[in-house]
């Protein structure tokens, strides 16, 4: 049986069956490194403690009831996390990826309605690339999860084509308040103008049920011209995205050579992509189609410069009160966590909490306890847990 070796220092390497079962379980350090006692922020100090390291390309982090965490890499892998002890278990029975440049395993969230490992809906979603000969398509499935166990996997929805494999597949999934699901699919790279074709899955957020289905008040499904799944079209490669308290959906998306942006994406609504952006030509520098256009969304939120945004958080409860209500963008290239202040659909006020202090940060997540978890892109990628620093 081959261990996939954890290049932090470990204590030991195990190899266990539970229930049939296999799981790699890599030791990690015995208790959580506080990597920056304090950060000085507009409202607040804050600090980083590093929970676990030595996931491959880290893509999403996701909590389980009883404080466990659930972390994906791009390599195919799903960990089991204890948070705590920063211990991790690779969980086998996942599906076989593409993991060809941004490809791979990618979002993971639970069923809105997910329990202790035991009840119905106690689902765990996953998106991916999967494997079509040459080619490639971003996918969903799901996996019941039971006593520590993966069960069999269940495919729901692939997009309607396969393209060439390594750009941009989205993937990010959150749940609206009816219970159905948002997921981003990215324009795939090579065709900038399918986020345009109404006939085609590419460059969208779609909406789904449960299972993977079309919810019957979509906002296309009498238009013969438009693939019932798709919420809105328009959108390069949103790689993050979260449900407010409110209800509305807001996503960061990757513009090209800058033009990065910060969406309220709205039924039936079209965000431009290619159309209209505020971004350039890689090669030329040039500006690429109108920066507006009528009957297209214009961006709430502009990012500077090249940020490269992926995972986005809103800040509820307690912990981060001062923070109540804002938003959280992580960064890939900038290495930035930013803070972003709402007022309906306009961004007021925007703050450089973290600025190259972790690296790329790919995910962002805020757990049932209060704490901001963030994840980094890396070959040796870590978890890192975001909360406010102690008074002296």
């Amino acid at each position: 049986m081959h261990v996939e070796q954890n290049a932090k220092p470990v204590t030991s390497w195990l190899s266990t069956v539970l229930g049939g079962l296999l799981l790699t379980s890599a030791a990690g350090t015995a208790h959580a490194e506080v990597v920056h006692e304090s950060i000085e922020t507009e409202y607040l100090a804050v600090a980083i403690e590093r929970v676990a390291s030595g996931f491959e390309h880290p893509w999403a982090v996701a909590f389980l009831p009883d404080g466990r965490l659930l972390v994906s890499e791009r390599n195919g892998q799903l960990n089991l996390v204890d948070s705590r002890s920063g211990e991790y278990q690779a969980l086998e029975g996942m599906p076989t990826v593409n993991h060809h440049g941004q490809g791979g395993l990618l979002d993971v969230v639970l069923h809105p309605d997910f329990a202790d490992g035991s009840g119905e809906h106690d689902w765990i979603y996953v998106t991916w690339s999967k494997p079509d000969a040459n080619n490639s398509r971003t996918a969903l499935s799901r996996v019941y999860w039971q006593d520590d166990q993966l069960g069999d996997v269940e495919h729901l929805f692939e997009q309607d084509r396969a393209s060439a494999p390594g750009r941009h597949y989205g993937s990010r999934l959150a749940w609206l308040d009816d219970g159905t699901l948002l997921m981003s699919v990215g324009d795939r790279g090579s065709e900038p103008s399918r986020a345009q074709a109404r006939d085609d899955h590419a460059g969208s957020t779609l909406r789904l049920t449960e299972t993977g289905g079309v919810p019957e008040n979509n906002p296309f499904v009498n238009d013969a011209n438009t693939r019932d799944e798709i919420y809105s079209l328009g959108n390069r490669n949103i790689q993050g995205m979260t449900v407010l308290k409110n209800g509305e959906p807001w996503v960061s998306e990757h513009g090209p050579l800058t033009g990065d942006e910060l969406n309220h994406i709205k039924a039936g609504a079209n965000y431009g992509w290619p159309e209209v952006t505020l971004g350039n030509d890689y090669a030329t520098q040039q500006p690429i189609g109108e920066q507006s256009l009528p009957g297209m969304e214009d961006p709430n939120y502009d990012f500077e410069g090249r940020f490269a945004p992926s995972g986005l958080a809103e800040v509820r409860g307690s912990t981060f009160n001062a923070w109540e209500g804002n938003l959280l963008a992580g960064g890939l290239t900038s290495e930035q966590l930013l803070r972003l202040t709402l007022n309906g659909d306009e961004v007021t006020e925007s703050e450089r909490i973290l600025d190259g202090h972790i690296g790329r940060i790919r995910d962002v997540r805020q757990s049932p306890d209060g704490a901001i978890y963030l994840l980094t892109d890396e070959r040796q990628g870590s978890l890192y847990r975001l909360l406010p620093a102690e008074s002296p």
